[in-house]
């Protein structure tokens, strides 16, 4: 074969760099983020009953359309694509913010939209069909607008490639149950990111066939406990069901399809989200090294300290790379995309980690102090790279997709 002929068939390369109208989400989101959410707005807030900042969310929900990114303009939103929910998410990550961004507009949301295709698809069409489309679609409509939060109830530490989760099973039903299109479920998931804020929550249920279904988060039999977490800036929390109605949105394949999608997307953006972390570290340490002094010098022009944040630079370039490809994978549906996450979740979350560590150790004794927000961010670093499985989980799975040989 020809090197034009091979040539030809070369698919081309994503264009990782930031558009304009990433670059416009951005500058949006910086403005309203440092008058609401800096870094004392954010130590106060981990010091209340209620981490997450309702009202701030409300704000980038509505004002800035941040809840209807991902989803089409005929429901309500804003038709983008999964690069605009990873360039907002690298801002929020920047800052730290205490909402439920991740759960709701990355996860719930592709899961949402995953299962109301799925439910339309040519062979669909039967009644059951189109009520559970008629369903997620309302969710959607309701998430564009800023009324609804969601989240989708697996474990923080699932990851895409996992089976579907058995937590939960369909109990016995009651009396008009059937008439009214409810079933009930029973069951408990530990651990769930962003369901404390949410007002509805989307479980995966064993069964036969296994389904998707929407619940109130506020229903009957729904029960939801805060859980002690490491990052105070997002909330963990048990979620258990005793009998708790439920309507059916997407059954067997499809309910797997997309469950799969959401977690895809919550993959994408946590990696994101660490990339925007991490540089905020960075930024942070550079400018203390310039305006400390030590010995009637900057400390960052002591060669030990250029050394390290020059380290940490080549490792948030590199981990920028990846985590853009990752977008530019979900935004084109590309299906080298399982090759992108485990690439970008597992170089954004130890670079997440070494910057912030990095962050610490090189402020000083400033640095490991309760009033600097240098330990806001080692903490959601370290809860991020367990969150949707471990960068070594990630590297193993990276290897079986790309046929890596174990070591010898």
């Amino acid at each position: 074969m020809s090197n034009a002929v091979s040539a030809s068939k070369v698919p081309p390369a994503p264009d990782l760099l930031y558009s304009d109208t990433e670059l416009a989400l951005a500058g949006a989101l910086d403005d309203l983020l440092s008058q609401r959410c800096g870094p004392a707005a954010v130590l106060a807030r981990t010091e209340q009953p209620e981490a997450y900042d309702v009202a701030l969310w409300k704000a980038l929900a509505t004002e800035i359309g941040l809840a209807g990114l991902l989803i089409p303009e005929e429901l309500g939103g804003a038709g983008a694509s999964g690069r605009e929910l990873a360039s907002a998410a690298e801002r929020l990550g920047a800052h730290l913010a205490p909402v439920p961004y991740l759960g709701s507009a990355a996860v719930a949301t592709a899961t949402a939209l995953a299962a109301a295709k799925s439910a339309t698809r040519p062979g669909g069409g039967h009644s059951a069909g189109q009520q559970a489309a008629g369903i997620a679609a309302d969710l959607l409509r309701r998430l564009a607008d800023g009324t609804v939060t969601a989240a989708v109830a697996v474990t923080a530490s699932a990851m895409p490639a996992d089976k579907f989760p058995a937590a939960v099973q369909l109990s016995g039903p009651q009396p008009g149950d059937a008439a009214a299109g409810i079933v009930r479920l029973r069951g408990r998931i530990d651990s769930v990111p962003d369901a404390l804020p949410a007002d509805v929550l989307l479980v995966p249920a064993e069964g036969v066939p296994n389904g998707l279904y929407l619940v109130e988060a506020t229903g009957p039999g729904v029960h939801r406990v805060p859980v002690t977490s490491l990052d105070m800036t997002r909330q963990l929390c048990d979620v258990s069901l005793d009998g708790g109605p439920a309507r059916q949105i997407a059954v067997g394949a499809s309910a797997a399809a997309a469950l799969e999608a959401g977690l895809v997307t919550g993959a994408v953006v946590l990696a994101a989200e660490q990339l925007g972390l991490a540089q905020r570290c960075l930024d942070m340490t550079v400018a203390y090294g310039k305006e400390r002094h030590q010995f009637a010098r900057q400390v960052g022009s002591f060669q030990a300290v250029k050394h390290r944040l020059a380290d940490l630079w080549a490792t948030i370039t590199q981990a920028r790379a990846a985590s853009r490809y990752a977008a530019a994978c979900l935004a084109s549906g590309d299906p080298d995309i399982a090759v992108a996450v485990a690439l970008a979740k597992s170089a954004c979350s130890d670079a997440a980690v070494t910057a912030a560590q990095e962050c610490v150790q090189l402020h000083g004794g400033i640095g490991f102090t309760w009033e600097h927000p240098a330990h806001l961010y080692l903490k959601r670093a370290k809860a991020s790279s367990v969150t949707f499985d471990t960068p070594g989980a990630h590297r193993a799975a990276l290897a079986g997709l790309v046929n890596l040989p174990a070591p010898a």
